[in-house]
């Protein structure tokens, strides 16, 4: 494979042996899927956040249906054609045999077989795709930064945001029906946003699931402030090392005495 590369009206050449050329195809080709796994989560998101606010069973939509086993079809096509690409096919169940899992249509499985479930079961399983979501957001997000610093706080605030959301939506779902405090959506939202900044809220969870989702937005808020503080410190050394010097270091001056030597001084 040859690569030709044009730049100050210098032509380069490059030519690339079949494990590069093969290397590079991959690497597009699992591109292409992940950006596709993340927009369809993103389909799936906002089928969710309708299906919430008009208060729409889930089962019964047939659109939200087809769409969700459209979702879980993909995923599990990701999921083979990686396992066909990786050199250790057993190391790659290994790690990612939870990727399988959670790209199983269950909820389609459960209409089709009419299984009895709860609701509050079924309105959980609702979210277990997009956690295969999660992995796509996080590697596109590493595509896009230029060091893994950047990649890891730009992912985990991508990611926290995104439960502060769903966990908006779970909390108006529980709440609504049993706590007055939850009126609306606009309360929930403020709620989870209070729980994740660990400032606290006056509104308080009634049912188990509110209060395990306090439980989750406060170790998560809690996670987030030292991975900012790791990061904005990784920027101070990274532009102390483009210096050449310290942020608190004072220049050397250098001055002559009157014997003619010269010495430091502060």
């Amino acid at each position: 494979m040859m690569i030709v590369i044009q730049e100050y009206n210098v032509c380069i050449v490059m030519k690339l042996s079949t494990r590069d050329t093969r290397y590079i195809k991959t690497v597009l080709y699992v591109t292409v899927l992940y950006v596709m796994v993340f927009l369809l989560s993103l389909g799936l998101i906002v089928y969710i956040s309708i299906d919430t606010f008009t208060g729409v069973d889930f089962l019964k939509n047939e659109s939200y249906m087809r769409f969700q086993l459209l979702v879980c079809v993909v995923f599990m096509t990701d999921f083979f054609i990686e396992l066909f690409m990786a050199d250790d096919k057993w190391r790659y169940m290994r790690q990612r045999w939870f990727f399988f899992m959670v790209s199983i249509p269950y909820l389609n499985i459960i209409s089709l077989w009419h299984i009895d479930f709860s609701r509050e079961v079924l309105y959980f399983l609702r979210f277990v795709p997009l956690v295969r979501g999660a992995l796509a957001l996080s590697i596109v997000i590493g595509y896009m930064t230029s060091n893994r610093l950047s990649s890891l706080l730009f992912s985990y605030l991508a990611i926290m945001l995104s439960v502060i959301y769903f966990a908006s939506l779970i909390f108006l779902e529980k709440e609504q029906p049993v706590n007055n405090m939850v009126p609306d959506y606009g309360a929930a939202l403020w709620w989870a946003c209070m729980n994740a900044t660990t400032i606290g809220c006056d509104i308080y969870p009634v049912t188990v699931a509110g209060k395990i989702l306090a439980v989750i937005l406060a170790g998560m808020g809690m996670m987030m402030f030292p991975l900012f503080t790791v990061y904005i410190t990784g920027l101070v050394q990274r532009y102390n090392s483009r210096r050449g010097t310290t942020m608190f270091s004072a220049p050397l001056k250098v001055k002559r005495s009157d014997t003619g030597d010269y010495k430091g001084a502060t």
